[in-house]
């Protein structure tokens, strides 16, 4: 039972803030908030009182006395009463307001219908008490979290909608010509996307590459100026060299290989240039 003021703070017994990286939201778990409670909002957080489902306030950095409709001293008999849960359920939700990075990943496909895997990396964060206020409630708590990986999770079908934009209409070679375009898209997008969840985007670094690997390398040989034939032969010649074949040169060159031809290189000497030395007499 709890007949005590409490000091309400996301700092651990051991010093460590509980919202780390990767922590968007925190709900702090103890039902038995009293008046008088004191409230500890760290810099880097903001912090919302609810009571009942409704919104009491929204706190920026600092300590506040919570003041509740509840006694101190009859709030803890009826806390002791109600079995440790308060029967008026007051809720306090942390909020991070520093930079967090979310990554996504998924798989689009282009012109030709080529599955390319993309992976997407962005910053985000909270930038005001209003902002706090859209996120809390927009977004559901699971458990007493909302994490990083949630968020990438529900922005996941714009991201993958703005990539395929651009994607699906160009060819496989050219898509990284393209790359700003996609990262100037999928900004557009996610910002709308996000603004409604109170998170703002700072950046996004996009990557795109074929998801199959021999596509991939056959890509990389192309750009070192081979036609698209001269890439397969590369290629083919390197994988025989991977696997320790003696052919594997001749294939690289485009010559036919002999079994049991000759294994020294021979020059044809040309008719009467051939070296005559005299006899001594």
């Amino acid at each position: 039972m709890a007949l005590t003021r409490q000091v309400i703070s996301t700092l651990q017994d051991n010093g460590t803030d509980i919202m780390g990286p990767d922590v968007m939201a925190y709900h702090y778990p103890d039902a038995s908030i009293i008046s008088g409670s004191l409230l500890t909002v760290e810099a880097n957080h903001f912090a919302v009182l609810k009571s009942r489902g409704a919104v009491l306030g929204v706190y920026d950095t600092g300590q506040y006395p919570i003041q509740t409709p509840d006694k101190p001293l009859l709030g803890g008999f009826v806390t002791g009463f109600f079995g440790g849960n308060s029967p008026w359920q007051y809720e306090v939700l942390y909020v991070n307001r520093a930079k967090l990075l979310v990554r996504a990943s998924g798989v689009a496909t282009s012109a030709e219908m080529a599955e390319m895997v993309y992976q997407v990396d962005y910053y985000i964060h909270v930038d005001s008490k209003d902002d706090a206020l859209k996120l809390t409630t927009h977004m559901p708590f699971s458990g007493h979290y909302i994490k990083a990986d949630e968020v990438a999770a529900y922005a996941a079908p714009v991201v993958e909608q703005a990539i395929n934009q651009v994607v699906q209409v160009t060819p496989m070679e050219k898509i990284n010509e393209h790359i700003h375009e996609v990262v100037e898209l999928l900004k557009e997008h996610m910002s709308a996307f996000l603004s409604v969840f109170g998170i703002t985007l700072n950046d996004a670094k996009v990557l795109i590459l074929p998801k199959d690997d021999r596509m991939r390398e056959l890509i990389s040989l192309r750009a070192f100026g081979l036609s698209e034939v001269e890439a397969v032969r590369y290629y083919t010649a390197l994988k025989m060299a991977e696997r320790g074949l003696v052919s594997a040169p001749n294939m690289a060159v485009g010559a036919p290989f002999s079994i049991g031809g000759a294994t020294m290189g021979t020059y044809a000497v040309p008719d009467g240039h051939a070296a005559v030395v005299p006899a001594k007499a």
